[in-house]
């Protein structure tokens, strides 16, 4: 089986994408709890190029970074629903959501990152991400988030404030479709859109600084990706052009690899798709290796950019970063160093600097 020819006019927005970019992976999964404020502002703030979020879409139709269908392993949905343990997050309002414990569980599970702050952390919104790649934060009178009302009611919005500890870098997003549920794709268009940030209808300019990140102010100020063919071309189908990552899981390539490895190529290139996301080996996760040499070798010559998951070793990033152009990771701190990029204040610091 050959690889088809590639001519993808998303290229021309790719050629807006960095070399060697660090996503921050549900912002941090060591450091902080995944998907929270405290993720994405430490993300923002230490230079990671990319905020990296999973999409799941509520009962009332808004949009929330949550990776699991259920909420059974980052909350305490048995405590404040016990009778909807099971039930998938687009069984819940954003108000219930907002009601949630999103952070205790990251510090009875990993005791030497715990902090106090994380308690009680709220689910969060793609606006909310957004509005931190923005150098803003949700705004907050004696530690509590603050009401969006409307009509004297609550939907479960914050209103924003600018961050006062806001380093200046603007970081695109890194947008994860899990499947093609309830439209999200579209739904996701519309948000775009509403926020500045669809790049094909009418972007909104976003305040840049002098050597610190500026993706937000690009054509790449998005990426969108999934595992799920279908999505993929939803999001086609309503975010044209703008660069997407077609996310492969070795479960889904079996048989003969190199021929269903081709497959994956050629589904990408007749689908606009620009980026391909293999997972790679080694520990923590000890995922299979989809991003062995010969493999890269042939994404390379599809003309396709490589962004694999997930980085969390020095000894990964020695084994992978100089064949690919991007890199998911868990420690944004630890890729950046790699790159000579290193922050000036450790993780922990900056995590004290925004008061966490």
């Amino acid at each position: 089986m050959k690889v088809k020819p590639h001519n993808n006019p998303t290229n021309k927005v790719c050629d807006a994408l960095k070399k060697d970019i660090v996503i921050a992976h549900r912002g941090s999964t060591y450091w902080t709890p995944e998907e929270t404020e405290p993720a994405y502002r430490w993300a923002r703030n230490i230079g990671a190029d990319y905020l990296e979020l999973d999409l799941q879409l509520t009962k009332d139709g808004f949009l929330v970074a949550i990776h699991d269908d259920n909420l059974k392993r980052t909350t305490n949905i048995k405590k404040i629903f016990p009778k909807k343990e099971q039930s998938s997050v687009n069984d819940f309002t954003l108000k219930e959501l907002r009601s949630l414990d999103a952070g205790s569980w990251f510090n009875k599970e990993n005791s030497k990152q715990a902090r106090k702050s994380f308690i009680g952390l709220k689910i969060m919104t793609f606006k909310d991400i957004v509005k931190i790649a923005e150098g803003y934060r949700i705004k907050k009178e004696n530690k509590i988030p603050v009401k969006e009302l409307l009509k004297g009611k609550w939907n479960g919005n914050y209103t924003y404030e600018i961050d006062p500890k806001d380093s200046g870098n603007r970081p695109g997003v890194y947008v994860e479709t899990k499947h093609p549920k309830l439209q999200i794709e579209k739904v996701l268009a519309k948000e775009l859109t509403a926020l500045g940030w669809n790049i094909n209808d009418k972007p909104k300019k976003i305040e840049t600084f002098q050597n610190k990140v500026n993706i937000a102010n690009t054509k790449a100020r998005v990426i969108l990706q999934s595992f799920s063919p279908e999505s993929i071309q939803k999001l086609e189908k309503h975010l044209p052009n703008i660069p997407k990552c077609f996310l492969l899981w070795h479960p889904k390539i079996n048989g003969n690899l190199k021929k269903k490895y081709v497959e994956a190529i050629n589904f990408a290139i007749i689908n606009n798709v620009s980026i391909m996301g293999p997972s790679i080996a080694g520990k923590p996760n000890n995922y299979s290796e989809l991003a062995a040499t010969w493999m890269t070798q042939l994404l390379h010559n599809s003309g396709l950019l490589i962004h694999p998951y997930t980085f969390d070793t020095p000894e990964q990033l020695n084994e992978y970063a100089n064949r690919v152009d991007g890199l998911f990771t868990n420690r944004a701190d630890l890729t950046l160093e790699y790159y000579n990029r290193k922050n000036d204040k450790s993780p922990s610091e900056i995590l004290d600097e925004l008061r966490y």
